[in-house]
């Protein structure tokens, strides 16, 4: 869920299902507030109707059989009764004046000053599904009320006795109300946030593939002019990439016959120590050529993908490497497929364990697995490279002088090539200090899920 709710779908979704939500409660909080008023006017007004039609009939009941009738006739809410009268009130309420206007200036109607016993706790109103309430104002007072004919009564208006939700699950019209609005959120939110994926997932993609098929210009017009700007921007690396490949190519090809022919007219120099010394600059030359070609090899993606035992493909690594006359051991399965390129992986593969051969005499080779990826690390026994120098080694022609002595060769580029082909299959190349001694290289391979 935290993943989810950090992706752009997730955030979206978020503000979309909330802001809905919060709008949707709002809407219904004011539709209930506005029943309730509307509630209170006609219960009001039923109310006066009521008692102008209570009172009017009254004082056409004889004067002796008045309390008998009121002891029938009253109901709920609205109690006239025969009794001493209550001081007035400064001024008469709403219901007094329209009681007032309703039956006439020959019944004195006024408002008393103290209120029934019920005002003091009215009943409240459910608003929002009954998630929150409100308290009833409707009427509620005392009244004294004089007839035509002198007598005096007394009129209580109560409130309702109790207001309740009709015999709706609301629980249940909830759920389905949040249910509803999740998922037109969660649909929303894909709707808006899959072109991005797509072209996120185009941008990783890119990094493994220089090749890979261009977008489809589909979806809105910003979307299409995203596509289009990416598939040229796809198109202008592979051509830069292809012309730097080949302009190498070709200085490596024009090199190759000039310095064979100086070192076969090396072999004419009298002087033997100089001989040595000049065939050596050659050789080093030679090898420098050949590793820039490599590091322009490893930054193409020409080479297909495929899928890869990575334990059969470590051995064979280490196989030859043994052939080859170098100290090295194999610890480990991994038991994972990869989706690589073979002599890419090989490449990396083999410069990692040359440099722990060429400058700590040995190399041991483990591999594991730690949270869905491989994790091969190649261990050496040499004077390690201090840490802040960690980072600089993958620099190009970059070498650590002090720990890593040229008297070993090498130009600096090994380390380069392989972490370029790490990121091409989306792994990633680390280098430590081991407590024991030695410098510690680590490997990390993503697996292959099909279908991902």
């Amino acid at each position: 869920m935290k993943a989810f709710l950090g992706s752009m779908t997730g955030r979206v979704f978020a503000t979309l299902l909330l802001g809905i939500l919060i709008s949707a409660a709002l809407t219904q909080w004011l539709a209930d507030v506005e029943r309730q008023r509307v509630l209170e006017r006609q219960r009001d007004q039923t109310l006066i109707e009521r008692a102008e039609q209570l009172i009017m009939a009254t004082e056409i009941v004889p004067a002796s059989a008045r309390r008998a009738y009121l002891g029938v006739a009253n109901r709920p809410g609205l109690q006239l009764d025969a009794g001493e009268l209550q001081p007035l009130a400064p001024t008469p309420s709403d219901f007094a004046r329209t009681l007032t206007d309703r039956l006439g200036k020959e019944y004195r109607i006024g408002s008393a000053a103290a209120r029934p016993a019920a005002c003091a706790n009215p009943p409240r109103m459910p608003l929002l599904y009954g998630l929150l309430s409100a308290e009833w104002r409707g009427a509620c007072e005392n009244l004294n009320v004089r007839l035509r004919d002198g007598e005096q009564l007394h009129l209580s208006v109560l409130p309702p006795r109790s207001l309740v939700l009709a015999d709706t699950d609301y629980r249940a019209v909830l759920a389905l109300f949040f249910v509803s609005i999740a998922i037109l959120a969660y649909l929303v939110a894909r709707m808006t946030t899959r072109p991005l994926k797509q072209l996120a997932q185009a941008a990783q993609d890119l990094g493994n593939d220089i090749n890979r098929a261009p977008l489809d210009l589909t979806g809105a017009s910003e979307i299409r002019q995203a596509s289009a700007a990416f598939n040229a921007m796809q198109a202008r690396i592979r051509q830069y990439i292809f012309q730097r490949t080949q302009m190498l190519a070709a200085i490596t090809h024009d090199l190759q016959t000039p310095l064979t022919r100086m070192r076969l007219r090396l072999e004419k120099v009298s002087d033997h120590e100089l001989q040595e010394r000049l065939i050596g600059d050659l050789s080093a030359m030679q090898a420098m050529v050949r590793e820039g070609l490599d590091l322009a090899r490893s930054m193409d993606t020409t080479e297909s993908m495929q899928l890869l035992d990575l334990d059969s493909l470590l051995d064979s690594v280490c196989d030859d490497a043994a052939d080859a006359s170098q100290a090295v051991t194999l610890a480990g399965r991994s038991g994972m497929a990869l989706l690589g390129r073979p002599l890419d992986l090989r490449r990396c593969l083999g410069n990692l364990i040359d440099n722990a051969v060429k400058y700590g005499h040995q190399a041991q080779v483990t591999v594991d697995r730690v949270n869905g990826a491989a994790r091969i690390r190649v261990r050496d026994s040499g004077p390690g490279i201090e840490q802040s120098e960690q980072v600089r080694v993958f620099d190009p022609f970059y070498r650590v002088e002090i720990s890593r002595s040229r008297e070993s060769g090498g130009t600096g580029l090994g380390l380069t090539i392989a972490r370029n082909i790490a990121e091409q299959h989306g792994g990633s190349i680390s280098l430590a200090n081991h407590l024991e001694g030695g410098l510690e290289v680590t490997l990390m391979l993503p697996e292959y899920y099909p279908g991902k």
